[in-house]
């Protein structure tokens, strides 16, 4: 796990345009720019809390997609609090390696001082709910999401 650099948001842009990887995420990858801001974004969040959404790397350092933590970046929903997440490569599901990147989220976080971390899952996303099992978190709450009325858990780790 690296601090995004410019160029990762390419390759965030390129891994993330598989339909299965955005399953729960709008189906697709949004536009390069997006991607600009958001690796900007965290490379901020880096520098001033010690954590971001971090990119995974596989073996061979190419990149398959992004683990960390963030505050909660919408107006509604868990406002002020810190959201753990994660995307990854089609290719690399199921091979353990998120489960073991958000762990090591959990614990740089948690070394930051943060008292607990919120996952926002789509309700039809088991792969995810299955990492915050994982993890130890307990859903918090059931929520509908305000611009795809879809049904979301919102899950809890506090230690």
């Amino acid at each position: 796990m690296r601090v995004p650099t410019d160029e990762d948001a390419v390759a965030w842009h390129r891994v993330f345009a598989d339909p299965d990887v955005m399953e729960f995420h709008g189906g697709r990858a949004a536009e390069l720019s997006v991607y600009e801001e958001l690796t900007a974004r965290q490379r901020r969040h880096d520098a001033e809390r010690g954590f971001c959404l971090w990119t995974m790397l596989d073996e061979a350092g190419e990149v398959i997609g992004f683990t960390g933590a963030q505050p909660w970046p919408r107006d509604w929903g868990p406002a002020g609090e810190i959201e753990v997440g994660w995307r990854l490569a089609r290719p690399y599901w199921g091979k353990g390696y998120v489960t073991a990147a958000a762990r090591e989220t959990v614990r740089r976080v948690r070394a930051a001082g943060v008292p607990g971390v919120v996952a926002m899952v789509d309700a039809g996303n088991e792969r995810s709910i299955a990492v915050t099992r994982r993890l130890g978190m307990r859903l918090a709450e059931v929520f509908t999401t305000p611009r795809s009325e879809r049904q979301g858990h919102c899950y809890r780790l506090d230690w």
